[in-house]
């Protein structure tokens, strides 16, 4: 049998560690059920890898990764700046559309790294990785557009994804075609009132 060397390895354990999870749910993510997705000694997940977590460090980055590289794809380069803002969200809802599993996938290894020391670092910095090229985008626009932002781009940023996050969430959980495409209008609305110094912030008791 041909040697297959850790570089040409690395990606394919991870396209089946994804297909697996994806399909399956992380709970049958373990080294042994990825080896045999893939074909291979259980032995050389851990070559390769050392550990599960190592594997699945590597998953959270690949599916961290194409995303924000689908979304830097759709980013125009002379629209508007709230055209701008909603050629992302629809990209980035396209892509929720296309690939349900993927999107749950990486919500069960949000929670799954939340409650494990040695990927916790890990999810912080794809977190701020997502967020950075979000405010990047933003900020991009902004510039390009002449369009004034009274709120930092890194605020603007992270209010999009909480509420991105949201309507995830709620697509996974309980889908509802006729009220997912206002529910995202109205989040790129709101996106562009917190840009613009419209929206108002309220106190919130206890907060």
């Amino acid at each position: 049998m041909a040697h297959v060397s850790v570089a040409e390895r690395r990606p394919q354990l991870i396209n089946a560690a994804i297909a697996l999870m994806a399909r399956e749910g992380i709970a049958a993510g373990s080294t042994r059920a990825i080896a045999a997705e893939l074909g291979v000694a259980q032995a050389t997940v851990h070559y390769t890898f050392g550990t599960k977590e190592d594997l699945y460090r590597a998953v959270v980055e690949r599916l961290t990764q194409d995303l924000v590289s689908q979304v830097e794809a759709a980013a125009p380069a002379d629209a508007g700046f709230e055209e701008t803002l909603a050629a992302l969200a629809g990209a980035l809802w396209r892509t929720v559309r296309e690939q349900p599993a993927s999107h749950q996938l990486l919500s069960e290894l949000t929670m799954f790294a939340l409650r494990t020391p040695s990927l916790r670092e890990t999810l912080q910095s794809q977190y701020r990785e997502v967020t950075d090229v979000t405010a990047k985008l933003v900020t991009e626009a902004a510039e390009r557009t002449g369009h004034r932002l009274v709120q930092p781009a890194s605020v603007i940023a992270r209010f999009f994804l909480a509420g991105f996050d949201g309507l995830v969430l709620q697509h996974l959980t309980l889908p509802d075609e006729e009220a997912e495409l206002p529910s995202l209008q109205a989040l790129v609305g709101s996106v562009m009132a917190l840009a613009d110094g419209r929206l108002n912030r309220v106190a919130v008791p206890g907060a």
